[in-house]
């Protein structure tokens, strides 16, 4: 809703701004330039990505009910591919939402504990969400052995959300530079990026509270230090990323070990 809404108030103000004479002149807006066969060509791919986007779901409801978590997740994140804008960030803002709030699969630092070795590893930072799926299932898949289940719900949790970023990449990719030009839809995607920076700042300060003041109780000195001393070194010394992953986690494990 976040997202849409501010689509939307970015379309209708460039148009309100537009018609009053008022906005920036700037090129006229274009229509998406047809290719050869442009509907064509799109039904094609339309078909075949479905098919391969939703087989998996498919037969995992056929087989285990409708209502089997493995099916869950599938949608879960089949949504998270399509609804999330602006990045990774954006998207475990609204998978935090539903693994921890609404389903309850994970606890807040399960959570944490998945954006760690995500940061930390070679890959997309949005391979977290196989780390999420494959907890949630490895704890709450009836009928499976809980290694088995995990590894399915890992796979599935990343073919749902690779196919169809893949799908509106293939139908999308011709008339991209059409569309960009096109000044009420930079006008709505620039209100979706102001609303992002907002979704991601609100993933940052739940991260927060639940880094400085953890579920089991008490108040983690050592994660706000660290954190202070990560941001005063990034932020006015210019610390490199790679040095300070390493020192933190360094410096966690000898904090760890020494309790």
């Amino acid at each position: 809703m976040i997202v849409l809404s501010a689509g939307l108030i970015g379309y209708l103000l460039n148009s309100r701004q537009t018609s009053a004479g008022t906005g920036a002149q700037s090129a006229p807006d274009l229509k998406p330039q047809i290719i050869a066969n442009g509907w064509t060509r799109a039904l094609k791919i339309a078909a075949i990505g479905l098919a391969l986007w939703f087989l998996p779901l498919i037969a995992l409801g056929l087989r285990r009910g409708w209502d089997d978590i493995l099916v869950d997740i599938g949608v879960l994140f089949s949504k998270a591919a399509v609804v999330t804008l602006g990045g990774a960030y954006a998207v475990l803002g609204y998978i935090g939402q539903q693994a921890v709030g609404y389903y309850g699969w994970l606890l807040p630092e399960q959570m944490m504990d998945g954006l760690g070795p995500a940061e930390t590893t070679p890959g997309p930072l949005i391979m977290v969400n196989q780390f999420v799926a494959y907890v949630a299932a490895y704890a709450h898949t009836p009928g499976l052995a809980p290694a088995l289940a995990g590894a399915v719900g890992g796979l599935l949790a990343t073919w749902v959300t690779f196919t169809p970023s893949m799908l509106w990449i293939f139908i999308g990719a011709p008339y991209i530079e059409s569309l960009r030009r096109n000044v009420k839809l930079a006008s709505a995607l620039s209100a979706i990026t102001a609303a992002v920076v907002g979704v991601v700042l609100s993933l940052g300060v739940n991260f927060t509270r639940h880094a400085l003041l953890p579920d089991t109780g008490g108040f983690d000195r050592f994660a706000l230090a660290a954190s202070v001393i990560a941001f005063i070194g990034m932020q006015y010394r210019k610390w490199p990323m790679i040095p300070v992953i390493i020192g933190s986690a360094t410096a966690g494990l000898v904090w760890k070990t020494a309790l």
